[in-house]
């Protein structure tokens, strides 16, 4: 399915109902200057100049999928104190539903508080209650509020929330998706969750190795070892900087790429990461259309400073990009790839409708190397080599459903039947073709060889083709 702008909408208009059960957060972020020393102590003295809050934990989590479009219910406990009444209105502001959450007299409200100076993140300090909340209170708010449910979130930080018998209580629950965020999945094991989604640090404890190898080929090579560990039918296992990738019991895991940024603005980014991701599965979309659209949030959020929300608005305009790159102008994107020491790989084709097929191929191809490029034949050219029917999509469209895809960097369109003249000019470091090809089929294979590139011919996915796709959609129709 294609992750795009109109996507966004229509999910907003299905505006599934998410339940978000978990312990939440006060986040405060106090930030100013600094340009001295204490004279007490070797401390620096911020000046500070603003104060901002945000829900953190799982309350972050109900707020992205509220400011995405989903109807959100949150079951939680505040303390009756400042920081549980300031995160109690920050819920609302952003339209959560917090008829199911509990306020506890006496408990002290979980909060999160970190000094920034010039970008920079000093110091961070923690207070707050993290004993067992009253169980039969929090199971009778669980129950009313996954009432029609699509979805339960459970967003487990250890404190307090989420007890022995509030876990056997979700085990029971019939819900169309459960998802477990947490610090501790064998918590969870027992409950058979739908999908998980551990960060890198936290697969790597599940699995109980050390990681001395590149660490999205570790998951996928354990991924029977690390699905077994938490109970999951599948597993979503974030890398931060380098993506995610979703783990299945069968086929290929599928992965996305993440648009770098500093740590010191990634806080939270995770939390929106599983709210779109949870989004799509409740509105029923694909896993692998899930985590893309679940990528594109977290890049948007990134980019925030601190713990930030990522709205329907700006993750519509964030999938409304320049689809296709001008050839003239490609060329100099990638002279300055090459100057950064960064492996060029380039594949090119129709891809008319886009399949399951083409993903698992072009998420291979970005795994050869650091950028991928896919040059897109013409309508021209798709009409010479298929016959006057195709395409079916034409560039502009096969442009944006493909810009779309976190594996893909660039996307270019080329008017001739081989992409010989374009590879010329790029001189990419790997060139790379889909299974069905040998190598001797190829007629730009000779010119990729004569500038010193490399030849390779990935994977095949059997029973995927554009044309038996196309057939069957029109069979169908009649």
């Amino acid at each position: 399915m294609a992750i795009t702008a109109d996507l966004v909408a229509r999910l907003a208009r299905t505006a599934p109902k998410i339940t978000v059960v978990g312990d939440a957060i006060l986040d405060v972020w106090l930030s100013g200057r600094c340009e001295r020393i204490c004279r007490e102590a070797p401390a620096p003295v911020v000046d500070v100049d603003s104060r901002s809050l945000a829900p953190g934990g799982a309350a972050n989590t109900a707020v992205n999928l509220a400011e995405m479009g989903a109807r959100v219910r949150f079951v939680s406990v505040l303390g009756d104190d400042d920081p549980g009444h300031d995160l109690a209105g920050e819920l609302a502001r952003h339209g959560v539903d917090t008829d199911y959450v509990l306020v506890e007299p006496g408990r002290r409200g979980v909060s999160k508080q970190r000094i920034v100076a010039d970008d920079q993140v000093l110091v961070r300090f923690d207070e707050g209650d993290g004993h067992d909340a009253d169980p039969d209170r929090v199971i009778d708010a669980l129950r009313r509020a996954i009432e029609d449910a699509d979805a339960l979130v459970v967003c487990d930080y250890g404190n307090g929330l989420l007890s022995s018998p509030v876990r056997d209580e979700v085990a029971r629950l019939n819900v169309p998706l459960l998802v477990v965020d947490g610090h501790d999945f064998q918590r969870w094991r027992s409950v058979r969750p739908g999908l998980v989604t551990p960060n890198a640090d936290e697969a790597v404890r599940l699995l109980g190795v050390t990681l001395e190898e590149d660490r999205a080929s570790l998951f996928e090579r354990r991924r029977t070892d690390l699905l077994e560990a938490t109970g999951a039918r599948a597993a979503v296992v974030t890398l931060d900087r380098e993506g995610a990738l979703l783990l299945t019991p069968d086929g290929p895991a599928y992965r996305t790429w993440a648009d770098p940024a500093p740590d010191s603005q990634a806080s939270g980014a995770g939390d929106t990461f599983v709210a779109a991701l949870c989004l799509g599965g409740a509105a029923g979309l694909p896993l692998t259309s899930c985590m893309e659209l679940a990528q594109t949030a977290a890049g948007v959020v990134v980019h925030k400073n601190g713990t930030a929300v990522c709205t329907e608005t700006e993750l519509a305009v964030a999938l409304t990009r320049e689809a296709a790159v001008d050839p003239d102008e490609l060329v100099h994107v990638v002279e300055a790839h090459h100057e950064a020491g960064r492996r060029v790989v380039f594949t090119n084709g129709c891809f008319d409708v886009l399949h399951r097929g083409h993903i698992t191929y072009l998420n291979e191809a970005k795994r050869q190397g650091d950028v991928l490029i896919v040059a897109l034949n013409s309508d021209e050219s798709v009409r010479r080599l298929k016959g006057p029917d195709r395409p079916v999509n034409n560039a502009q469209d096969r442009a944006a459903v493909l810009s779309a895809l976190s594996c893909v960097d660039h996307v270019t369109v080329f008017e001739q039947d081989t992409p010989i003249e374009l590879l010329k000019r790029l001189k990419p470091a790997l060139y790379v073709k889909g299974g069905d090809y040998t190598e001797n089929m190829l007629k730009e294979a000779p010119v990729v060889r004569d500038y010193g590139g490399e030849v390779r011919v990935l994977g095949y996915v059997p029973d995927r083709s554009t044309s038996s796709l196309i057939a069957k959609i029109r069979e169908t129709a009649k």
